[in-house]
Formats: structure tokens, C-alpha cells, sequence
């Protein structure tokens, strides 16, 4: 039996309202085309504010408790019988995190995730406003299938994969705001080695891959789009440019992927013992 997996990708205004009509409207469509699985971009709700360190962002967070939109998202889960995961900026307390929501095709709320690699350089200075995540690496027993999620700066790093994968997660979904690197003397376009870093996380582990971006100039930032998703071998089934707005849709077969991944034996012949320099910032056992 295969599932039917989303990405959404669209350009986005700093207005909330007109944001969230919009991703509710992607949505809908991809549900109407048989998704299963929907993933939304990271940080949907406005501009992507983290270029430049600003106090009055702040005000942009909220609790999951009474959270604006997030009852929205969850009721159009249930509605469309849907695994929804939901980005948004989370304030628990004192702590502010980059987190998503994921909501089964019941609607119920499985839990929140929060961005475990926080990025600091020019344009994306988010450690100005996110706690490193508490959560660890989190995977969804959901009506469709186990379901890896890790946010943006995360997909660079194998170990997040890795992780999701031993846990037993199916596919790995990624929701991104990346684009071109304003530091850099000429426009600076990352999105080769950003789309190879997961192809690679695909192929290691023998597993899907949904990536979902924003698209267009947000003042002197271009996200460059490129959304896609992959298959096991790092194929690129779906894929959109650096200027399309609308919904990719393919399939996996999830138990047909699980045999297959045995069959490759990567994590037959993992040695975990030996890989103590992990554990350590200097890389000493």
C-alpha cells in the first residue's frame, strides 16, 4: 500500500490572516489530489524575520496553549483526514523555539517538536531568538506511517537523519526557509549542496524525503523555492524552480522501502561502539 506525500510551496506576505488563508488553500488542494501526508514551509505565518536581530520580533511568538492559528491547522487535519505538521514560533515561558506541531489525520494533536540546530551567521541569526530545542529527535506513530520531522538548519546534519531513521520513521520531513546567502558579494544560491546534503540523507538510510521551501525576494532575500521530494535512491521525483507556487504530490511505499532498507544492511553493520567522537564537540572518545 503506498502513501501519497505533499510539499507546498509558495511565496509569502508579512501579513498572518493572508499567509494562513494561503497555506489552508494549498493544503486543501493537496488533500483534494489524495495526499496523505502535507508539509507546509517553515515559519509560514510572515517574512522570514530572522535576517536582522530586532526586539520586537518577539511579539511574533506564542504558546501552543491558545496559540492564534495552530486550532485552525488542526481542525483542517481532521477535516481532510490528514497527517499535518505545523510550523510556528513557540514561547514556553522565558524560552522561545523554532517548533512544529504535528497533528494525525484525526486531528489529534501527536505532539511538538522543537528545531534541535539553531543557525547563527549573516541572515539567518536565529540564535538571537531560539532556544537550542529540548525535544530531541522526534518520530510519529501516525495513521499513515511513522513519520520523522526535523526543521531547516537540521537537514544538514546526518546525525538528525540517522536518528529519525533508527527510531523507525518512514520518511523524513523537512520544512526550510532557505535562500541566497546575503554576506556574500554576488547573490549567493546554496540550494545545489542544500538539495544534495538530504538527497544523501535519503540514500544512507534508504528512505523518502520531503523538503518544503518558500519562494521569492522578502526585502534583499531571495529563497530560491526548489522543493522536492525523493525517493530512497536520492532520485528527485517532484521538484519545483525557484519561481513556482503550488503543491508536489508522489508516492511511497513505505513497506516495500522497509525490506529494502534491510536488504542494503546499513544498519545491519552499523558499529555504534566506535562512534564515541560524536559525543564530543572536540571529536576525543
Amino acid at each position: 500500500m503506498k502513501t501519497k506525500l505533499a510539499a507546498i510551496q509558495c511565496s509569502l506576505s508579512d501579513n498572518v490572516a493572508q499567509n494562513v488563508e494561503k497555506i489552508e488553500s494549498l493544503i486543501v488542494e493537496a488533500a483534494g489530489k489524495g495526499a496523505q501526508i502535507v508539509l507546509p514551509s517553515e515559519l509560514f505565518e510572515g517574512h522570514y524575520f530572522c535576517k536582522e536581530e530586532k526586539e520586537e520580533f518577539f511579539a511574533r511568538a506564542n504558546p501552543v496553549e491558545g496559540h492564534p492559528f495552530l486550532p485552525r491547522f488542526q481542525k483542517l487535519a481532521a477535516k481532510l483526514k490528514i497527517v499535518l505538521p505545523v510550523s510556528f514560533f513557540e514561547k514556553a515561558g522565558q524560552a522561545h523555539y523554532n517548533s512544529l506541531a504535528v497533528y494525525d489525520a484525526d486531528g489529534s494533536l501527536m505532539g511538538v517538536y522543537r528545531k534541535s540546530h539553531i543557525p547563527d551567521g549573516p541572515g539567518y541569526e536565529e540564535k538571537f531568538y531560539f532556544n537550542p530545542g529540548d525535544t530531541g529527535f522526534r518520530v510519529w506513530k501516525t495513521r499513515y506511517g511513522m513519520v520523522g520531522t526535523a526543521i531547516c538548519w537540521d537537514q544538514w546534519f546526518p546525525e538528525t537523519a540517522r536518528c529519525l531513521a533508527l527510531q523507525g520513521a518512514d520518511v523524513l520531513l523537512y520544512p526550510t526557509a532557505i535562500g541566497s546567502e546575503p554576506a556574500s558579494d554576488d547573490v549567493m544560491i546554496t540550494k545545489d549542496r542544500w538539495q544534495r546534503a538530504m538527497i544523501g540523507h535519503a540514500v544512507s538510510n534508504v528512505i523518502p524525503v520531503v523538503a518544503s521551501n518558500r519562494v521569492g525576494w522578502e526585502g534583499k532575500q531571495f529563497f530560491y523555492g526548489h522543493s522536492f521530494i525523493s525517493d530512497t535512491s536520492g532520485n528527485k521525483l517532484v521538484e519545483m524552480d525557484e519561481k513556482q507556487e503550488g503543491v508536489l504530490i508522489t508516492e511511497a511505499d513505505f513497506a516495500q522501502n522497509s525490506a529494502t532498507r534491510a536488504t542494503w544492511g546499513f544498519f545491519r553493520d552499523r558499529r555504534p561502539e566506535l562512534y564515541g567522537p560524536l559525543l564530543k564537540l572536540d571529536g576525543r572518545s
